[in-house]
């Protein structure tokens, strides 16, 4: 098995769709009732949720019509959020199928699926046109990508002179060995961590201009504390949340990053760059 078909592997729910669209019933909404809001509990697939995604997203400079890429996008949670904010049209890319098909789905229930097209495909080979975005961000997507430069460059390509790339990942900014199994990887055969450094690096090499680093490790701590703490006072888990998506093993991939970040060896780091 190649290493993108593992990571795809790994996300893979199998009935996802009708585990999320059963969650809503069972709270009494049908589709039609569902904003981005309810969503964001289920769609937001990285340390922090929709709080990141506001205070992230908003340092890309976006305007409304600007056409935005989203690299790893997932199930589209932080394309919605950019194309109801901004009123920018996102296209977004995945590996994995049933991310894809489950996005544009809860796209379409909230009336965005004219702002916000998801499809299959890899980062590593871009299918679309040099110069076509205005803008692209990426959210806990390198940790799966080993090699950051070609990343950053496919990224390059596609961007126009003077777009901004944004990338909001959990980086490796201490020693110490993470364990695993980890939200984004099973074991570390399919994690690539790396450090700021690393990514500045890929990023200076791809011709992007460096614009503002930010670490996120005391915000992340609080994320998992309150996510650890909600499990441990539930007496029975929740119908929808990320641990849907993390599967049986969420608590054990919450505690091995909580550990991990609280340990200094790594934290979720804010990167904007400028081609």
């Amino acid at each position: 098995m190649n290493k993108e078909l593992e990571v795809s592997t790994h996300y893979e729910h199998g009935s996802l769709i009708k585990v999320i669209e059963d969650g809503f019933n069972r709270e009494g909404k049908a589709p039609s009732d569902i904003t981005l809001d309810d969503m964001s509990v289920i769609d937001e697939f990285h340390i922090g949720g929709r709080q990141a995604s506001e205070e992230f997203l908003d340092q890309l400079q976006l305007e409304e019509r600007s056409l935005v890429l989203d690299v790893g996008c997932g199930l589209g949670g932080p394309a919605r959020f950019v194309a109801s904010r901004f009123g920018c049209l996102v296209s977004g890319i995945d590996l994995t199928q049933e991310y894809v098909d489950t996005g544009n789905v809860l796209s379409n229930w909230v009336g965005l699926d004219k702002k916000v097209i998801l499809q299959q495909g890899s980062a590593m080979a871009l299918p679309f046109p040099d110069g076509q975005f205005d803008a692209a961000y990426m959210m806990h997507v390198g940790m799966n990508i080993a090699d950051k430069k070609s990343l950053f460059s496919e990224v390059f390509n596609v961007l126009k002179p003077g777009g901004i790339f944004g990338i909001y990942d959990v980086m490796q900014v201490g020693s110490g060995e993470m364990e695993y199994p980890a939200p984004w990887a099973a074991s570390e055969n399919t994690s690539a961590l790396a450090s700021p450094q690393d990514y500045r690096t890929g990023l200076k090499e791809a011709g992007f201009n460096i614009l503002a680093t930010r670490e996120r490790g005391d915000f992340a701590v609080e994320f998992f504390e309150n996510i650890k703490r909600r499990m441990t006072e539930m007496t029975e888990e929740p119908l929808l949340g990320l641990h849907v998506l993390m599967g049986k093993d969420a608590k054990t991939k919450v505690a091995n990053v909580l550990t991990s970040i609280k340990e200094g060896s790594i934290a979720p780091v804010e990167l904007i760059a400028q081609r």
